[in-house]
C-alpha cells in the first residue's frame, strides 16, 4: 500500500484547503482511512477518519470546519479545510488501516504517506 498526499501549502487565516491522498493498493476496500497532523516540536495528532462505508470520525479541535471523504472508486481519499486557523499549520499525513476507522491512534495504523505542509499565516 501506497499513500501519497497532496494539496498542501500557504494560506491566510480563513482560507479553504483541500488535501487529497492517492492510494495505490487492490484492496481499498479493507481499509479505514485517516488523516493526522503533526506541528513542530509537537506528537503527530489525529484528525479524521472515515471508514469504507462512509462513516466519518473527527478530532473535536477541528469538528465543523474540515471534512473528511473517500472516493472508493477511485482510490482517494480527501480533507476539505474551511476557516483555516495559525494553529492548523502542520504536516499533514495520509494513513490507512486494516482495523477500525473509528481508532485515532497513531499506532494503530499500518501505512503512511510523506506528508505535505501546510501553513497557515495569521
Amino acid at each position: 500500500v501506497q499513500l501519497v498526499e497532496s494539496g498542501g501549502g500557504l494560506v491566510h487565516t480563513g482560507d479553504s484547503l483541500r488535501l487529497s491522498c492517492t492510494v495505490s493498493t487492490r484492496t481499498f476496500s479493507d481499509l479505514a482511512m485517516g488523516w493526522f497532523r503533526q506541528a513542530p516540536g509537537m506528537e503527530r495528532e489525529f484528525v479524521a477518519s472515515v471508514a469504507w462505508s462512509g462513516r466519518t470520525y473527527y478530532a473535536d479541535s477541528i469538528k465543523g470546519r474540515f471534512t473528511v471523504s473517500r472516493d472508493n472508486s477511485a482510490n482517494m481519499v480527501y480533507l476539505q479545510m474551511n476557516t483555516l486557523k495559525p494553529e492548523d499549520t502542520a504536516v499533514y499525513y495520509c494513513a490507512a488501516t486494516q482495523g477500525p476507522a473509528y481508532s485515532r491512534r497513531p499506532n494503530t495504523y499500518d501505512y503512511w504517506g510523506k506528508g505535505t505542509q501546510v501553513t497557515v499565516s495569521s
